[in-house]
């Protein structure tokens, strides 16, 4: 069995590539990462938009393969949060035909880093850098901004893992 990932990010592929191990009927999958667009702003700002990305990224993925996965992180508006938004992941696995979705859990991230991202129009990677909370500027495919804000309890390949999870068990139902 072939498995494409829609993102050459090491967190994303191997995120995927260790949840698939777990299942029986995927455990021998050959994981890819392929470069892909996500065809939506470099930090998605709504539930649809990060829900698409992730779709554009798992069909553009499809190509010689059996399933493909296209992994997006983005912000959703949450009332009653302090920054009206909560960040999350959202994974789509596409088989050609129909896509099977999923989400991580959701945190409201740090006023600063909502400033930067909401009015001057960066992304986490550059949010965080920015604020300087990272001297890296690729944070987001290593441990990520939540490696960060959550002195490392998680991070962005678990924060991804969830995602996938989420999205395999409707494969199975």
């Amino acid at each position: 069995m072939k498995v494409k990932v829609g993102s050459t990010n090491n967190a994303k592929v191997s995120a995927v590539k260790e949840i698939l191990v777990s299942y029986k009927d995927f455990a021998q999958a050959e994981v890819l990462g392929v470069k892909t667009e996500s065809g939506v702003s470099d930090q998605p700002k709504s539930l649809e938009e990060t829900l698409t990305g992730a779709m554009n990224r798992a069909k553009s993925a499809f190509l010689d393969c059996d399933y493909s996965f296209g992994i997006e992180s983005g912000l959703m508006a949450v009332p009653f949060t302090k920054t009206g938004y909560m960040d999350f992941t959202a994974c789509a696995i596409y088989n050609g035909k129909i896509f099977h979705l999923g989400l991580s859990p959701a945190i409201e991230c740090p006023e600063k880093l909502m400033h930067y991202v909401l009015n001057e129009n960066l992304n986490f990677n550059q949010a965080c850098f920015k604020a300087g909370l990272t001297e890296d500027r690729e944070i987001g495919s290593k441990e990520g901004m939540l490696s960060l804000i959550t002195h490392g309890r998680i991070n962005r390949k678990e924060y991804v893992r969830q995602a996938v999870i989420m999205a395999m068990a409707k494969l199975f139902y």
